[in-house]
């Protein structure tokens, strides 16, 4: 934890602004959105098809739109987009809060999501525009911060929930409220460098940009892994009777081991390997993280042991994404020069929204189907094979030098 206070302390305030902005972004989230699906059963009355109706449109309006914010912060600069995207889930956060009207709650759900797609690449544009040379030590703190907001928001909404949903989500907006002001007085202005040439040119660009697309089409797959987290693992922790507790209990620790760590381990992987090869370790950890959980399922443990093979999975599939997240974002930010970068990040989150589609769908349907052929394991078995196949075909861009900025780059000052 005081590597990363120290860290944060070499960059200027305008990256710092951004560092802060993630962990209050994640904050409010957070607070909110763990507890909405119950209070849209609960408090609004709404039946179920309405809740996953709301709850859909928020994440398809989000990652559906993450190009066009993208492209929107390189053509009239991250600061506006930045700004617009705190305010507007200022707007959808007090909206849940304070109607139970269905029409009302997917305009939140709508302004909720087109809020994260805004902000999203032009804060990640914008921190690797500040951060220059030292985007890798950039990244690294900000994963802290942001595995930080995701720690303290559910307990800072716990709390609140006491008072009602409605002081939840008044409270969330104000957070989003005051990120606007702070980015307003802080963030550095200036217009876009994209601005006055066509949108189609930038987006044939980044299309047809064959080393970044197949950057990001490998890397696809790491996305449904590292959402298991949320999915698959929840799931199994329920069926080995872990209860809520046990689920709390795994987020609890993934976000321990970002704070803690990340940025002693950026720095650690940075004096050993290039950015490639950093990615794909972390990524065949990610692979790796789903065995035992492959070979537990196939062993009569008892209760007190059944929650080890989830812990452990829990625990390396995080040091595998903080292995390659702070290399991952520079990349990006590489392979795009100084003219696209948020188009390029709004287009790998738009495709990585699809990997974290494939992976719900896929893995899903893969557990009911083991659950009834007998072969309980074929699930991570196969979620551990796709994060080696994701691995080696990063590993072979970099072979064949595809991958921009693959030289050694120091992680701190």
């Amino acid at each position: 934890m005081l590597s990363t206070l120290r860290e944060f302390r070499s960059f200027d305030r305008s990256v710092q602004v951004l560092q802060i902005n993630q962990v209050g972004i994640n904050l409010g989230f957070y607070m909110l959105m763990p507890y909405l699906a119950q209070h849209l059963a609960s408090g609004a009355g709404l039946a179920t098809w309405a809740i996953g109706l709301v709850l859909g449109l928020r994440n398809l309006s989000q990652q559906g739109m993450f190009l066009v914010g993208g492209t929107l912060s390189d053509r009239l600069g991250p600061k506006p987009m930045i700004m617009a995207g705190c305010a507007l889930r200022t707007v959808g956060f007090a909206l849940f809060g304070l109607t139970t009207s269905l029409p009302v709650l997917i305009l939140a759900a709508v302004l909720t999501g087109l809020a994260g797609a805004l902000f999203n690449p032009a804060a990640r544009a914008c921190l690797a525009r500040e951060a220059g040379e030292r985007k890798v030590a950039a990244f690294a703190v900000f994963s802290a911060f942001y595995q930080g907001g995701i720690l303290l928001g559910p307990i800072v909404g716990v709390l609140l929930l006491g008072t009602g949903f409605t002081a939840v989500c008044l409270s969330a907006a104000a957070i989003f409220a005051a990120l606007t002001v702070l980015q307003w007085r802080y963030l550095p202005g200036g217009r876009g460098v994209a601005a006055g040439q066509p949108v189609s040119r930038d987006w044939r660009q980044a299309f047809g940009d064959r080393a970044f697309v197949s950057f990001a089409a490998a890397m696809i797959a790491s996305y449904g892994l590292s959402y298991q987290m949320y999915l698959g693992l929840p799931l199994e922790v329920q069926r080995v009777g872990g209860g809520e507790w046990g689920v709390t209990a795994l987020y609890v620790i993934s976000a321990l081991l970002g704070i803690a760590g990340q940025v002693r381990l950026t720095a650690w992987c940075a004096a050993r390997w290039t950015r490639g090869q950093a990615i794909t370790r972390g990524l065949g950890l990610m692979g790796l993280a789903f065995l035992p959980m492959a070979l537990a399922a196939h062993l009569p443990l008892p209760a007190p042991w059944a929650m080890a093979p989830v812990a452990g999975c829990a625990v390396l599939l995080t040091m595998g994404t903080l292995m390659a997240f702070p290399f991952e974002m520079a990349l990006i930010a590489d392979m795009a020069g100084d003219r696209l970068v948020g188009t390029y990040y709004g287009l790998y989150n738009l495709l990585s929204g699809v990997g974290i589609l494939a992976g719900n769908l896929v893995a899903g349907a893969l557990v009911d189907v083991a659950r009834g052929s007998g072969w309980p394991g074929l699930p991570w078995a196969l979620l551990a094979v796709a994060g080696l196949a994701s691995a080696g075909a990063v590993r072979r861009l970099e072979r064949r030098d595809r991958l921009a900025g693959a030289g050694q780059v120091p992680a701190t000052s």
